[in-house]
């Protein structure tokens, strides 16, 4: 409580939650996870623009109409317009309801699994994800400004709530750094080009803050694995794909990482029983 008055604390809210049926946990995390979706789109949008997206109405990009609260609805405004702006017509870009849908999936689950200050973190964890798998994908950015504050948060976490241990932690951030970088000197050296970009590694080191360093294989294997399918994808659709084609490994990773995080606990006890 906070001295001298009847507020609750972090931990008084954090504890209440973690006694809300499974159910309830589920919906408001999704909620909660859907509201931070949207704006999470509009950063990934507005940023790689120069654009602040904490500052502004909301516009259409078609028309430059302010957006009304009718229109931020998340995935329900979408649904509703059918994917275009109600005034010109003009499409509304997919990454909002992806992004916001994928946003609530990460809320939804981590808060109704993980009851308490480890739900929380999975959540933050999820959404920063999220937010860096969307920009790589569409302009081959990870920037330093999400990268570095996500390895001190999986440090904090770590120390926070012990899952995983701060030593496991602090390899781990070591490790995924010094094993891109290895990997990228070894590409280069063969082939006389990057094979990776700067911000693969402080991405895997962040990882590797958020799990420890037991999981980075699982990491690697799981997004190598999600790389062959979208290639394939690809393929299927006849999208030609060359050895000197870009790919955002950073988003494969984010894609492999927070499921990761969220069987951890399976995955810990599978592998002592081997």
């Amino acid at each position: 409580m906070v001295p001298g008055g009847g507020g609750a604390t972090v931990a008084d809210v954090i504890e209440a939650w973690a006694g809300l049926p499974l159910a309830w946990r589920l919906g408001a995390g999704a909620l909660l996870g859907a509201i931070i979706g949207s704006y999470l789109a509009t950063l990934a949008l507005r940023w790689p623009r120069g654009e602040p997206a904490s500052r502004g109405r909301s516009r259409c990009d078609g028309c430059g109409r302010a957006l009304g609260w009718a229109d931020l609805v998340p995935l329900a405004s979408y649904v509703m317009r059918r994917g275009r702006c109600r005034v010109c017509g003009a499409q509304i870009d997919p990454v909002h309801p992806l992004t916001e849908l994928a946003a609530a999936l990460i809320g939804g689950l981590s808060l109704a699994l993980y009851p308490g200050v480890n739900g929380f973190a999975g959540a933050i964890f999820g959404w920063v994800l999220l937010l860096l798998a969307t920009l790589d994908i569409r302009h081959f950015w990870l920037p330093d400004r999400v990268t570095l504050p996500l390895v001190g948060l999986g440090l904090g976490s770590a120390w926070l709530t012990g899952t995983p241990s701060l030593a496991d932690a602090l390899i781990g951030a070591a490790a995924g750094f010094l094993l891109l970088v290895a990997i990228n000197i070894a590409y280069r050296a063969l082939r006389g080009r990057d094979g990776l970009g700067g911000g693969d590694s402080k991405l895997l080191a962040a990882i590797g803050a958020w799990l420890g360093w037991p999981m980075l294989p699982f990491v690697l294997l799981l997004a190598s694995a999600t790389g062959l399918l979208a290639a394939v994808a690809a393929r299927l659709r006849g999208v030609s794909i060359r050895a000197t084609d870009r790919l955002p490994f950073g988003a494969f990773l984010a894609v492999a990482a927070w499921p990761l995080w969220l069987a951890r606990d399976a995955l810990a006890t599978f592998l002592h029983l081997l």
